[in-house]
């Protein structure tokens, strides 16, 4: 399987054995015990559809994945292996959840957190001098900054510090940091992989077996089991996931370059490539929220990587980083017409 494309790997990795009258997907088992003598005994260590679902995002990574019941729950499982004490690098603007949770830790003295900025290559290098962990996303949420990951990986490893790369919002179809050296891959699950925006799931994806069991130990021990359900319907979801994102792609394209020339916009944010784009809005706070209510086909939703279109103020959200502008939209885009997405957003944002 390695030889082939990822477009072709998400359709076909994770499938069952192909033999006579054996169903094209792995069903959904509903069940918490298994029959002993086997490898999976109990729900909470393993079962058929969530092993399938590994087994698909490993194959896209090129590691071994382990998936967990929320993008939160992989997240604390990699902060869990952080030793009593040790030190964390992370992005100044990065998705909550993490940056709250890493705040917390080192509230409570259990991390110390040295926060950077992500494209800045040589600060990351300094900060992650005596470091345990690098944590990084590319691009940033919702700053859409892009690190350097190879010259970042390289840096920390130089100095003993392992790197978890967060790629949620570029996907394994437009970038595999374990190729480039990353030590873990970490994915919301719920966003684009699975892509119609009703699961919650995360994932781990290590090459070092060790720490994959670790992963997994983690999984069992934080309570954080992904129903049969929810892996199905990202299975489902993931076959398409090189269409969805080559389509979401034009889309962000088509309508970002029209939008840094737009008279209500001050400043687009878009790395060139991905489905994810932020805009600051001429007219502050006010007038982002407004922009918010006046679309029509958008949809003002948190989240991303869904079929359908959403955008929202991120700064809504008290807990959101200090660093993101009050007038910032971000812009997840699906895969709907590029004309019509881009009257909708022109429309509203003229008002």
């Amino acid at each position: 399987m390695s030889e082939w494309s990822r477009e072709t790997i998400a359709v076909t990795a994770g499938r069952p054995a192909p033999v006579p009258d054996a169903p094209l997907n792995t069903p959904i088992v509903p069940a918490s015990s298994f029959r002993a003598g086997g490898p999976m005994e109990y729900a909470r260590e393993a079962a058929p559809t969530s092993l399938a679902l590994e087994e698909a995002i490993g194959a896209l990574e090129t590691g071994i994945a382990t998936v967990y019941a929320s993008g939160m729950a992989a997240a604390n499982a990699a902060m869990d292996l952080v030793p009593m004490g040790g030190t964390v690098v992370a992005p100044s603007a990065a998705y909550t959840g993490v940056a709250v949770r890493l705040r917390e830790l080192h509230a409570i003295g259990r991390i110390d957190l040295r926060i950077v900025e992500a494209d800045d290559t040589a600060s990351i290098a300094s900060a992650v001098i005596g470091s345990h962990l690098l944590w990084l996303e590319s691009p940033t949420n919702p700053m859409m900054q892009v690190a350097d990951l190879p010259a970042c990986i390289t840096a920390a490893h130089d100095a003993g510090a392992i790197v978890l790369v967060d790629n949620t919002f570029a996907t394994p179809i437009l970038q595999r940091p374990l190729e480039m050296g990353a030590d873990i891959v970490m994915h919301s699950v719920t966003k684009a992989l699975s892509g119609h925006s009703d699961l919650l799931l995360g994932a781990l994806v290590t090459r070092d077996a060790d720490r994959a069991v670790a992963f997994a130990s983690r999984r069992v021990l934080l309570g954080a089991a992904p129903s049969a359900f929810d892996c199905y319907l990202a299975l489902r979801g993931l076959r398409t996931l090189a269409i969805r994102v080559a389509r979401a792609e034009r889309n962000a394209q088509y309508v970002t370059q029209r939008l840094a020339e737009h008279p209500c916009v001050d400043v687009v944010r878009y790395p060139g490539w991905g489905t994810m784009a932020s805009i600051q809005v001429h007219g502050g706070k006010d007038e982002a929220d407004a922009v918010c209510t006046r679309v029509k086909l958008w949809t003002h939703a948190t989240s991303l990587g869904g079929v359908e279109s959403l955008l929202e103020r991120r700064r809504r959200w008290p807990l959101e980083s200090q660093t993101v502008p009050e007038s910032l939209l971000r812009l997840s885009f699906g895969i709907e017409q590029d004309v019509d997405l881009w009257a909708d957003l022109d429309g509203a944002l003229r008002g």
